[in-house]
């Protein structure tokens, strides 16, 4: 699976909930919340103030290794 800043949060945790750490990071702390799920990578880092480019290259990183 390619991540985007498109790619839905519940979506990446579905399909490997070992990801859950890179949200953490960016104090994405309410994972389990349906709206946190629900939101793309892009709004939750806007509503977290990161770059969701830095996420997406972590989490294809990630990816790519399994």
């Amino acid at each position: 699976m390619e991540i985007t800043k498109n790619t839905i949060i519940g979506d990446i945790l579905d399909m490997d909930f070992d990801a859950a750490p890179y949200f953490l990071e960016i104090g994405m702390h309410c994972l389990g919340c349906p709206s946190a799920r629900s939101e793309t990578i892009e709004e939750a880092c806007a509503v977290h103030g990161t770059d969701p480019e830095e996420l997406v290259a972590k989490l294809n990183a990630h990816f790519a290794a399994k």
